[in-house]
C-alpha cells in the first residue's frame, strides 16, 4: 500500500496520467442522493452546499522545478506545468493551499470560480503541517467559512472540492463521509479520514460539512490496487492553529525541546498503548539538556497531557510558544522525575524561496526562438514546440504538442576540422535509419550541408541535415509520424520551415531568443545520507563505492566527506576541538600550524571550521575543515589542497561548495542508522593482535594503526602496520641466509651515504631471542621528507626476520616513538 500526496498534477499535456500519483485538488461531480437524503439538518442540500462553497475555492496552476529523469530543469519545457488546489481565506486574495502543492512551484497563476485568473506569490509556507499560503491582488471575494473540530463526528456526510487530474476539471465535487478521527498517517499531526473520492490534483482544496463549512484541507491518499475511498484530510483545528502563526508571525513559531524520541512497538504498528516515549537522544544545549534530561529517560506527561506517541506530544506542544515554560513528567534512572523545561524555538523546518514570484504562468512568453548558447545553435520556436527531452550536453529531443513531428539535435565534438564534403555525406548517411531516400550535399552560400532523407518504416520518414563548423557537426533531424502529413504539402512545408530556420549561431543579445543550454559548470553531488552539495564538473570520485570523496583531474584538491552519528550531550565545539588535539598529537610542532577555530552556519545549521597544515619536508598541504551537526548526524567536510594553491582559488571553492550544502532528514535512507564515529572511541594504548603461523610470530598493534595485508594471502611473508608519517614492517624471509641479507642491506647502506652525506647509519648488535639481532639505525636529512629508521635483522628456524621501524621527523612525537618502540618489545615467535 502506498500513501501518496494528492496537491497537484503535472505535465498536463502529452501524457498518461498514473492514478498512484494522485494529489488532492479536486474531485469529480459524483455522490449517491438516497445515501445522504435523510441527512439534512442544516437545512441545505447538496447542490446548496456546492454553491456555498465554489466560489471560494480556487485552482492553483504553475511552473514545475522539479527536475526531471533526463532534464536538469522542468522548467525548459511549456507544457510541462503543475496543478493543485486553494481555499480562499482573505477576501483580499489570501488563499489557504497545501505546501506541496507549491514547494516547487514558479509562476503561479491562481483561477476563481469565476473564471478569471490572478498572478500568485507564495507568501507563508510550512512544510512540516504541509500548509502554505498564496496571495493574489484581488479584493471582495468569497472567503470560506470554519467548522468546528469538536463538532465532527466519524459518518458525517461530506464533500471535497478540488481540480483532480486536469486544470480542465476545476471545481469538481465528490462525496462521501468522514470515515474516521485522529488518523496517524505520515504527518506529523493528526488527520481526518474521508471516504470521498480524492484524485491527482485535490490537495489543498476543500473538505466541506453539510453547511458548507471547511472541515480539513484534502490532502494525502492511500493508492494501491485492491484499496479505494482512503484519503486523508489536515483538519480543521491545525488549519487554524497554523494560520494564526502566519497572520501573528509570518511562519509556524514551533516549539523546540531537543531531543528525539523513540515510540514503543505498539505505537509503531498502530495499536493502543500506554507506553511512555523514550529518549534516545539529546541535543547539546537543548532546552532539554539544560533541563537534565539524559539519553534513556522516559516521558509519559507534558503539563498533565498523556503523551504515548509523538504525534500526541506534536499535538500537545500545538498550545505553547517558544519561551513558555512546560513540565515533563519522566522516569530517570527508574527514578519519577518533572523537570520544567523553557521551549525553545524550531529552526528546522523548510525555508522556502519562491522563484520568479508573480511571473505569468507561460515563461516562454515572448519567446519565437530557442538555441543552445553553449552549442552554438539556434531555430525558430512556435508556440507547438516542446523541448521533450535532453541527453547530456550534446543532444535535445522536441516534439510537436499535436504528435505529429519530432525533431532531433545533436552535437558530436572533437570531429576533424578538415572534414570534407564526402567525409560529412558518410557521417550523415551513418545517421540515417530505414530505406535511403535521398543523400547529397547542398552548397548553400551561407551554411553548407549534408542532407540525408528515407522512410523509417511503412508510415514514418525522416530528414536529416548535418552541419560542419570547426570540431563539430551537427546533425538536425526532422521525423515525420505519418505518410499522410509528409505528402501534404502545406504540412510538410511548415515542418521544412522550422527544419530550414536552423542556424550555427546563438546571439545573446537577442531577448526573443530562449537559451536551453545545459551545460553546467558545477555538478550536484547527493546521497543516502541527507547531504547534498555542489562540486565543479571535472572533480571525480577518488575512491569507488560510495565514499563521498572526490578529487580534481590533477589530484591536487580534494574534498572528503564524512558522515558518523553525533553521541547524545556531545557538543560541535566539543568535536572540532576533539579534532584539532588529534592533529596537534600526530605531528611535531615545527611541521604544523593551526588556523584556529571560526563560527559559521552551514545548512542553516551552526557550524565551525579549522585550517590545519602539515608537512613532512619542504611541501605542506593545506586541510581545511567543516564541522556540523544536524538531525542526529556529524557531517565533516574537509578541503585538501597542495601548497601552491591560491589563497584565493581555495576561498572561492570552498565557499561554494560549503555555500550549497544541504541537508534534509527526509532524504535519508529509511534504513540509516547508527554510525559510531571510531575516533571518538580511540582508547590510547589499546592494541590489536597479528599472528603468521607459516612464519611463527605474534605482534601487537595500535588499533589506530593501518594493516596493507587486508585482503592479502594469509600469512603473506610481507606485512606492513602503518600510520601518518611512520610504519612498521615485517618481511619474513625462508630462501636467503641471513649472511646474505645483511650483506644486500650493507652494500645499500654504504652507497646511500657515499651518494648523500645527509644519510647516516649505525651498525649495532643486541641480543633478544636467544639470538645475536643486528640493529641497523639510519637518519636521513632530505628535504622530501627527513625521517629515521632502525632495522632490526636476525635469524631464527631457518627464517630470516627484517623489522622495519620507521619514523619521519615530521611525527617524531614521543608518542608515536613509543608506539614503535611497544610493537617492536610485542613481537614474539612462537
Amino acid at each position: 500500500m502506498r500513501l501518496v500526496r494528492v496537491g497537484r498534477t503535472k505535465k498536463l499535456s502529452i501524457m498518461v496520467f498514473v492514478l498512484a500519483a494522485v494529489l488532492l485538488s479536486f474531485v469529480s461531480l459524483q455522490w449517491n442522493k438516497s445515501a445522504y437524503a435523510a441527512d439534512n439538518s442544516s437545512g441545505l442540500t447538496v447542490p446548496q452546499v456546492i454553491a456555498k462553497a465554489t466560489p471560494f475555492v480556487v485552482a492553483i496552476i504553475g511552473k514545475s522545478t522539479e527536475a526531471g529523469s533526463n532534464s536538469t530543469d522542468n522548467s525548459s519545457n511549456r507544457f510541462d506545468l503543475a496543478h493543485g488546489t486553494g481555499v480562499i481565506v482573505g477576501a483580499d486574495g489570501v488563499i489557504l493551499t497545501n505546501a506541496h502543492v507549491v514547494k516547487n512551484m514558479k509562476s503561479i497563476t491562481v483561477v476563481t470560480s469565476d473564471g478569471k485568473s490572478y498572478p500568485g506569490k507564495t507568501t507563508h509556507f510550512d512544510e512540516e503541517s504541509d500548509l502554505a499560503l498564496v496571495k493574489i491582488s484581488a479584493t471582495g471575494l468569497a472567503v470560506a467559512t470554519f467548522g468546528v473540530q469538536s463538532a465532527i463526528q466519524v459518518g458525517d456526510p461530506v464533500l471535497a472540492i478540488g481540480t483532480p487530474i486536469s486544470f480542465a476539471l476545476r471545481n469538481t465535487v465528490t462525496q462521501g463521509i468522514v470515515s474516521g478521527m485522529e488518523r496517524t498517517v505520515n504527518s506529523q499531526y493528526l488527520l481526518l479520514q474521508t471516504d470521498a473520492a480524492i484524485n491527482a490534483g485535490n490537495s489543498g482544496g476543500a473538505l466541506l460539512n453539510m453547511k458548507g463549512e471547511v472541515i480539513g484541507i484534502n490532502a494525502l491518499k492511500y493508492s494501491e490496487v485492491g484499496v479505494d475511498s482512503l484519503g486523508f484530510a489536515i483538519p480543521v483545528d491545525t488549519v487554524q492553529y497554523v494560520l494564526k502563526q502566519f497572520l501573528a508571525y509570518g511562519k509556524v513559531k514551533r516549539p523546540y525541546l531537543g531531543m528525539e524520541l523513540e515510540e514503543g512497538w505498539e505505537a509503531v504498528v498502530g495499536l493502543p498503548t500506554q507506553a511512555a516515549l523514550k529518549v534516545s537522544y539529546v541535543e547539546p544545549d537543548s532546552p532539554t539538556a539544560k533541563a537534565g534530561v539524559k539519553q534513556g529517560d522516559t516521558l509519559s506527561l507534558l503539563n498533565n497531557i498523556p503523551i504515548n506517541t509523538i504525534i500526541e506530544l506534536n499535538e500537545a506542544l500545538k498550545q505553547f510558544l517558544p519561551g513558555d515554560i512546560v513540565k515533563l513528567t519522566m522516569k530517570s534512572d527508574n527514578v519519577d522525575i518533572v523537570r520544567e523545561v523553557t521551549l525553545g524555538e524550531d529552526t528546522t523546518g523548510t525555508v522556502y524561496k519562491q522563484a520568479q514570484d508573480g511571473a505569468y504562468i507561460d515563461t516562454d512568453q515572448g519567446k519565437t526562438q530557442i538555441g543552445d548558447s553553449h552549442n552554438g545553435w539556434s531555430m525558430n520556436y512556435p508556440a507547438g514546440l516542446v523541448n521533450t527531452d535532453a541527453y547530456g550536453q550534446g543532444r535535445n529531443v522536441f516534439g510537436d504538442a499535436k504528435g505529429e513531428f519530432a525533431l532531433t539535435i545533436q552535437v558530436d565534438d572533437k570531429e576533424s576540422k578538415d572534414l570534407s564534403i564526402n567525409g560529412l555525406l558518410r557521417k550523415a548517411a551513418n545517421q540515417s535509419q530505414g530505406k535511403l531516400l535521398e543523400k547529397r550535399y547542398v552548397n548553400d552560400a551561407s551554411m553548407p550541408y549534408a542532407l540525408v532523407s528515407g522512410k523509417i518504416n511503412s508510415d514514418g520518414y525522416y530528414i536529416t541535415h548535418a552541419y560542419h563548423k570547426e570540431d563539430r557537426i551537427y546533425y538536425v533531424t526532422l521525423f515525420v509520424m505519418k505518410e499522410e502529413n509528409f505528402k501534404n504539402p502545406f504540412k510538410l512545408n511548415s515542418y521544412l520551415q522550422l527544419l530550414n530556420s536552423f542556424t550555427l549561431s546563438f546571439d545573446k543579445s537577442n531577448k526573443s531568443l530562449k537559451d536551453i543550454s545545459a551545460f553546467k559548470d558545477t555538478k550536484t553531488i547527493t546521497s543516502d545520507y541527507g547531504v547534498s552539495f555542489e562540486l565543479p564538473s571535472e572533480w571525480t570520485p577518488s575512491y569507488d563505492g560510495d565514499n563521498l570523496s572526490f578529487s580534481d583531474k590533477e589530484e591536487e584538491s580534494s574534498l572528503n566527506v564524512q558522515i558518523t552519528s553525533a553521541s547524545s550531550g556531545d557538543t560541535l565545539k566539543q568535536w572540532a576541538s576533539r579534532q584539532e588535539q588529534l592533529f596537534k598529537d600526530s605531528y611535531v610542532e615545527e611541521y604544523r600550524k593551526i588556523g584556529g577555530l571560526s563560527d559559521l552556519m552551514i545548512a542553516d545549521a551552526p557550524a565551525k571550521s579549522n585550517q590545519f597544515s602539515a608537512a613532512m619536508g619542504k611541501d605542506w598541504e593545506k586541510t581545511n575543515t567543516f564541522y556540523v551537526i544536524k538531525d542526529k548526524y556529524k557531517y565533516k567536510f574537509e578541503f585538501t589542497f597542495s601548497a601552491g594553491a591560491a589563497d584565493s582559488d581555495v576561498k572561492k571553492l570552498q565557499d561554494q561548495v560549503i555555500g550549497s550544502v544541504k541537508i534534509d532528514k527526509t532524504a535519508m535512507d529509511s534504513s540509516l542508522g547508527v554510525i559510531q564515529d571510531e575516533e571518538d572511541l580511540i582508547v590510547p594504548n589499546a592494541t590489536i593482535a597479528y599472528s603468521n603461523k607459516k612464519f611463527k610470530y605474534t605482534v601487537q598493534v595500535p588499533e589506530t594503526w593501518i594493516t596493507s595485508n587486508y585482503g592479502a594471502k594469509k600469512d603473506s611473508p610481507f606485512e606492513y602496520y602503518y600510520f601518518t608519517g611512520g610504519n612498521f614492517d615485517i618481511h619474513a624471509d625462508d630462501n636467503s641466509s641471513l649472511e646474505d641479507v645483511l650483506k644486500k642491506n650493507e652494500d645499500a647502506d654504504k652507497k646511500n651515504a657515499a651518494n648523500d652525506k645527509d644519510y647516516k647509519y649505525i651498525v649495532s648488535d643486541e641480543k633478544r631471542f636467544d639470538v645475536t639481532v643486528k640493529k641497523e639505525e639510519v637518519s636521513y636529512i632530505t628535504k622530501e621528507a627527513p625521517y629515521k629508521e632502525t632495522r632490526y635483522i636476525f635469524t631464527k628456524n631457518n627464517i630470516v626476520y627484517t623489522l622495519t621501524l620507521h619514523l619521519n621527523d615530521a611525527v617524531h612525537t614521543p608518542q608515536n616513538e613509543d608506539a614503535l618502540k611497544k610493537v617492536w618489545e610485542s613481537f614474539q615467535l612462537q
